[in-house]
């Protein structure tokens, strides 16, 4: 359950959600993609309330653990979502060696592990021309060297496409360093305890974690989180 919630997101922006279990975090983000009912208030699209028939037309949601066609082999997935988003041989092909697919291509989908997994999931956001995407745990159960790639997949994939981007998660560091601004929620119900704007200057790199700026926006977000 969500009370009150209310931001606004600009354009090629990338927002995090943060919070403790039980803070509508996925609720939040079903409820923008229309998934479930809103029985208060709107989400609206350049100013105008957006009637949830018209939300798959400018959104795209990646949620958490997810992955379609399970039976298919990945390479038939990819052409379909291309079939059907009208995007061009070369438009898919450079989508999946920028997220690393092309050794996979041939597996089917069920048999790919947790992090090309979220890869696939990653290619086809791309792929569809909806402006923005919502991603729930986009990055969670990997290993710390996979999230840390796929972290700046996403970001250098960003940088080409400047989609708007909405993703929840669970780990502040990862929320800080993808983020144009942090939203920290609290539970029971779910309510926006504070928007943090870190402001990090971009593009972002790896030894951006051990700058003091970094280690201080994280120190803050993890101390709103406790308040």
């Amino acid at each position: 359950m969500l009370a009150d919630v209310s931001f606004d997101i600009l354009a090629g922006e990338i927002i995090g959600t943060i919070g403790p279990n039980g803070a509508g975090k996925t609720t939040l983000l079903e409820a923008v993609a229309g998934i479930l009912p809103i029985d208060k208030g709107d989400v609206c699209w350049r100013g105008k309330p957006l009637p949830t028939a018209r939300r798959r037309e400018a959104m795209f949601y990646l949620p958490d653990g997810v992955r379609p066609y399970q039976d298919q082999p990945v390479t038939r997935v990819l052409t379909f979502f291309a079939d059907v988003y009208r995007r061009s041989t070369n438009e898919v092909e450079d989508t999946v060696e920028s997220v690393g697919l092309t050794s996979v291509l041939r597996k089917r989908v069920y048999s790919l592990s947790k992090g090309y997994g979220r890869r696939l999931m990653l290619a086809l956001g791309l792929l569809t021309p909806h402006p923005l995407l919502l991603m729930d745990e986009p990055f969670s159960a990997l290993d710390e060297l996979t999230r840390a790639q796929l972290q700046d997949d996403l970001l250098q994939l960003w940088n080409r496409e400047r989609k708007t981007v909405l993703f929840v998660t669970h780990n502040i560091s990862e929320a800080i360093y993808l983020a144009d601004r942090v939203v920290v929620m609290s539970p029971h119900p779910g309510r926006i305890k504070t928007i943090l704007s870190p402001g990090l200057s971009r593009p972002r790199s790896e030894e951006m974690h051990e700058s003091a700026e970094f280690m201080n926006w994280t120190r803050t977000a993890r101390a709103a989180l406790k308040s």
